[in-house]
């Protein structure tokens, strides 16, 4: 790494941004004296299960966040589906006219292009769920015009060595923001359909109901395989001190109360302003410690020390354990661990369990003292049930919140939101014959009809045909690693010298591969497209067709067929995986099923650095094929994963959103 890298400091420290899903948890935000607020709206936010803010709210809490320095990013960090848009542009005019957030945090390019159209002033950041994960996808992002983007999240898998790396290539007018404490999700983000494919409740919506943290069962063994403990960099933040590029740290949680988010800030800060005072690092880790986490893991942060998130023996239901109760069936309670003070939040059981209970603790408990607990509905708890804190209110915290609250002014309220009409992309004829693509691990033997395609590799590379290179539709992974990038570079090298000249990239970055090389280039299903305007951006950055989301329902791929600028394909059938991971989960066993607790099978299969967790059940959508035919639709995908022995393919409609549409 470069010495210059390590050498250089930052003109001006990291500033650290504080997650708020609610009022209080804002104000706490601002008490901590965080340097920076990012909040989500009722709509359009990837954290739909948090509060969230109106108009009004977010207005009255921008304005006191400016009278006292602090800067406020607003979430619309969905995906956006075609009937959306104009919604979608409302909402930005009316933020920009009227709340004037310093700037917006997006997954979806379309809302770049809908900030752009409505003279949003404020700067444009690409969210984690835009997957930026190699060097060279930075240069294409600040080229792109027609972006405007002025920061990007760097992913939670990358090790400081790879943050220098991302830094190293980091163009000028674009900064770097750096995950530093809170949930690990088991996915790459924007990599995760889990929640989708099982029971139409998208991750890339906002709506993720965290298959992943529940009780799977594998050959008579059960255990939470997937639940991930929380990021906790912690101490090892000042090395980050010495990358210039990254400008902020992040802290995730907007689904947290006041006290995680005040604790949290408050230790960055002492991490951040103090390096080498051996006080103040001690007096952060006990804040860290007392915030109502989960346990902590530094993860892949030290490259030399990775450590695995996963770890079943550990504890991972949100908040901070307690105890387990004891007593049960009758006469439940528990002695905790800590003193626990009146108003106090409790959890007892898991999150996905549907027996949990809720309690507000009414009096002060001191430490080893005793709880009497009461199932809600008149159930009885099971003996050893954990028991987890997850949100207090001391006094203190409570009384700067309430002085914070008193100092915020009425402000006029917000007018109803305007019509809008996004300037839609116009959509050409499509002329072209329709086309069946098959997509396999490996070439396959004999004949067949329509087009063939190859995940690319060395194996695949060495297997194919050198003669049909010209005619096989070469696809690239999900995710590319920094450490991967010169491999990748010389697998496109390799394709294109044998005539390789159909590509399809699973992000739209991946065309950093391709600047000199006269290659027809598809978007993806991963790429996560929804819509005409994302189309549009797409075809600027030198794609000739989209394969859509896979997640849309009917009469998203309707309007998407109607509206969209380029050709268009669609996943109709084949092995669609649940998440894609750099996970490998060490108590699972590769290629033997995994059972959820409604008796669904999955299995795991790595390919490079990444965990791929498949369904099953196959999407079909074959019976649809002349209903998407007339909607425009012209390349239709098949994909073909190997199963393995173990594994029994289960006949199910396989419809995924098909019916019920994307909420």
């Amino acid at each position: 790494m470069d010495n210059d890298i390590d050498n250089e400091m930052p003109r001006t420290p990291p500033a650290i941004l504080a997650p708020a899903g609610n009022r209080d948890a804002f104000l706490a935000a601002l008490a901590a004296g965080a340097d920076a607020v990012y909040c989500g709206l009722k709509d359009f936010s990837a954290r739909m299960a948090a509060k969230n803010f109106s108009l009004e709210e977010m207005a009255a809490l921008t304005r006191l966040a400016h009278d006292r320095g602090t800067r406020v990013y607003v979430t619309l960090n969905t995906l956006i589906k075609p009937d959306e848009l104009d919604q979608c542009g409302a909402l930005v005019d009316c933020l920009s006219r009227q709340v004037e957030p310093d700037g917006l945090i997006l997954q979806d390019l379309a809302v770049a292009a809908i900030a752009r159209e409505a003279g949003f002033k404020g700067e444009l950041h690409l969210s984690t769920l835009a997957n930026v994960t190699f060097p060279k996808a930075l240069d294409v992002i600040r080229r792109s015009q027609q972006m405007g983007i002025r920061r990007v999240v760097l992913p939670r898998e990358l090790s400081v060595d790879e943050i220098k790396q991302m830094a190293g290539a980091c163009p000028d007018g674009l900064d770097l923001e750096v995950f530093v404490h809170g949930a690990l999700c088991y996915a790459v983000s924007g990599r995760c359909y889990w929640s989708s494919y099982m029971g139409g409740k998208s991750g890339l919506r906002g709506r993720c109901v965290q298959p992943c943290r529940r009780l799977y069962t594998q050959e008579g063994r059960a255990g939470r395989y997937f639940s991930c403990q929380d990021l906790s960099i912690d101490v090892l933040v000042k090395v980050l001190l010495s990358i210039p590029k990254v400008s902020v740290w992040k802290i995730e949680g907007r689904k947290k109360g006041p006290h995680y988010v005040y604790y949290t800030v408050k230790a960055y800060q002492k991490l951040r302003d103090h390096v080498g005072d051996a006080r103040e690092r001690k007096d952060a880790l006990e804040l860290l410690a007392r915030s109502l986490g989960r346990t902590g893991t530094h993860y892949r942060f030290l490259s030399q020390r990775p450590q695995n998130p996963v770890n079943p023996e550990i504890q991972t239901g949100s908040g901070y354990l307690i105890g387990r109760v004891k007593g049960a069936p009758e006469g439940a309670y528990v002695d905790s661990r800590e003193p626990l003070l009146s108003g106090d939040v409790l959890r007892v059981g898991y999150e996905d369990e549907a027996w949990h209970t809720v309690i507000r603790v009414g009096r002060y408990v001191p430490k080893k003292g005793r709880l009497f607990i009461r199932q809600r509905g008149g159930g009885k708890f099971a003996g050893g049930t954990p028991v987890f804190l997850t949100d207090r209110r001391e006094k203190e915290l409570q009384g700067m919140i309430d002085a914070l609250e008193a100092l915020l002014t009425e402000v006029a309220p917000v007018t109803p939101l305007p019509p809008y009409r996004v300037n839609l992309p116009r959509s050409p004829l499509k002329t072209a014959a329709p086309l069946d693509l098959r997509v396999d691990r490996s070439p396959r033997r004999g004949p067949h009809r329509g087009g063939s395609g190859l995940w690319l590799s060395d194996d695949a590379l060495n297997r194919a045909d050198k003669r049909l290179f010209s005619a096989l539709w070469w696809w690239l992974p999900p995710v590319i690693w920094p450490d991967e990038e010169e491999l990748w570079r010389q697998r496109i090298d390799a394709a294109t010298m044998n005539g390789g000249r159909m590509f399809v990239l699973n992000a739209l970055w991946q065309t950093a591969f391709f600047d000199s090389r006269p290659s027809t280039l598809w978007a993806g299903p991963f790429c996560n497209i929804a819509n005409p305007m994302a189309i549009r951006l797409a075809a600027s950055l030198g794609f000739a067709g989209c394969i859509a989301s896979p997640e849309l329902g009917s009469g998203d791929y309707a309007d998407l067929g109607r509206q969209s600028p380029l050709p268009l394909g669609i996943v109709i059938a084949g092995n669609w995986p649940l998440a894609v991971s750099r996970v490998a989960p060490e108590s699972v066993s590769p290629g033997h099923p995994i059972m959820s607790p409604r008796g669904e099978a999955a299995w795991i299969q790595s390919y490079g650095e990444n965990t791929w967790i498949y369904p099953n059940w196959r999407i079909n959508l074959e019976a649809e094929r002349k209903v998407l035919s007339r909607a425009g639709y012209t390349l239709f995908v098949t994909l073909e994963e190997p199963v393995p022995d173990h594994i029994r393919l289960k006949e199910r409609p396989g419809l995924w959103n098909w019916k019920v549409g994307l909420p």
